[in-house]
C-alpha cells in the first residue's frame, strides 16, 4: 500500500487489491459479462472478480454509511424524510472503458442483499442535438463541456437526488449520432443512480449573468475516475474505429457510414485525426483535470486491465 503525506489518497497496486475480493461473493456469470463488455474492451470474469468485486463491495459499505447518516439526522430533526437516491458518478476519456465499468458495476449492485434497484443514465442523452451545435460552430466540439446542455443535466440530477418519483432524461442514438426526437428514458426513484459520461466531474462553470453554477459532481455520493496512459487510451480508440468500421458504421442509418468504405489504413488515419484535433484536446484540456476530484481513481495498464486503485482519504 502507498501513502505519501502530500497526496489525499491512498493507493493499494493490483495485488493489494485483489485481497479484498476474499470476503465478497461474486454473483455474475461469463455470460453476465459478455452482455456488459464495451467494443474494444477485453474484461473478463478474472477481472471483475479480482477489482469489481471488491469495489462494488466498498460502495456497498459507503451506502450503508450514507444510509446510517440519513437515519441519525432524520432522528436528530425529528423528521420522516425518505432517503434519496446513492449517486454514483463515473468520468474518463473516450474509449477508456468507463462505460463498462459503470454497466459491470451496475450488475454487481444490484445483486447486493435486498436486490436493490439500479439505474444507469450516460451524459450523451444531454448533448446539444447535432442542430444547435451547428448553428453555434461546436458540432467538431461534440463531448466539449460546451457541446452539453448542462442546465437540463443538473436540473436532471437535482430532481432525482431530491427524491422525485420519476424523473425522464433525453436518448441519445450513437449510429444517428444525434438526439432522439421526442425519446426519453424514465428514472423510477431508484436505490442507486450511476451517471457515467465524459465530463460528470466538471467543477461549476461561471453563468453569463454571472455567479458560479452547481456542478453535477455536488450531488454525487461517490465519484469514479477511470484513468489510464494517453497513448493507451490512444491506441484503443483506433482500434475501437476499426471494429466500429466493421460493425456499426456498416449499417446504413449510421451517420458514419461513409467510414465503413475505408481501408485498414484510410481508418487508421481518419481516427488518429480525430484523436489528436478533438478526443485529445479534450481530454488534456477538460477531462484529466478533474481527476483530482474523484473520490476512487481506476488506472489501468496497457492491457486495460486496472493496475492500481486510489481512494481520497476520509
Amino acid at each position: 500500500m502507498t501513502e505519501r503525506d502530500e497526496t489525499p489518497f491512498i493507493t493499494l497496486d493490483r495485488a493489494e487489491w485483489a485481497a479484498l475480493a476474499e470476503a465478497t461473493p461474486l454473483p455474475l456469470t461469463e455470460a453476465d459479462i459478455a452482455r456488459v463488455r464495451g467494443l474494444g474492451d477485453p474484461i473478463d470474469l478474472s477481472e471483475v472478480d479480482t477489482i469489481y468485486r471488491p469495489l462494488s463491495r466498498l460502495l456497498d459499505l459507503y451506502s450503508e454509511a450514507t444510509g446510517r447518516l440519513h437515519d441519525a439526522t432524520s432522528e436528530f430533526l425529528g423528521e420522516r424524510a425518505s432517503r434519496t437516491p446513492f449517486v454514483i458518478g463515473i468520468a474518463g476519456s473516450v474509449a477508456v472503458g468507463k462505460s463498462t465499468t459503470a454497466r459491470v458495476l451496475r450488475e454487481l449492485m444490484a445483486r447486493w442483499p435486498g436486490s436493490p434497484h439500479v439505474e444507469l443514465v450516460t451524459t450523451d442523452g444531454f448533448l446539444f442535438p447535432n442542430a444547435v451545435l451547428e448553428e453555434r460552430g461546436i458540432l467538431q466540439r461534440k463531448g466539449f463541456p460546451e457541446s452539453y446542455d448542462r442546465r437540463a443535466l443538473r436540473s436532471f440530477i437535482w430532481a432525482v437526488k431530491s427524491g422525485a418519483p420519476q424523473v425522464a432524461a433525453p436518448v441519445y442514438s450513437h449510429i444517428t449520432y444525434d438526439i432522439v426526437p421526442h425519446a426519453t428514458v424514465t428514472v423510477k426513484r431508484p436505490d442507486i443512480l450511476i451517471v457515467e459520461g465524459l465530463n460528470v466531474l466538471q467543477p461549476p462553470w461561471r453563468r453569463s449573468e454571472g455567479g458560479f453554477s452547481h456542478a453535477i459532481s455536488d450531488y454525487f455520493d461517490v465519484s469514479i475516475y477511470v484513468d489510464a496512459a494517453t497513448e493507451d487510451v490512444r491506441r484503443w480508440y483506433i482500434e475501437r474505429f476499426l471494429e466500429l468500421r466493421r460493425t456499426a458504421f456498416a449499417r446504413p442509418d449510421s451517420y458514419f457510414h461513409t467510414y465503413a468504405a475505408l481501408t485498414d489504413d484510410e481508418a487508421v488515419t481518419r481516427a488518429s485525426h480525430i484523436w489528436d484535433t478533438i478526443n485529445s484536446p479534450n481530454l488534456v484540456r477538460n477531462i484529466a483535470p478533474t481527476q483530482s476530484r474523484a473520490t476512487i481513481i481506476l488506472r489501468k495498464g496497457s492491457d486495460h486491465a486496472i493496475q492500481s486503485v486510489s481512494l481520497r482519504k476520509l
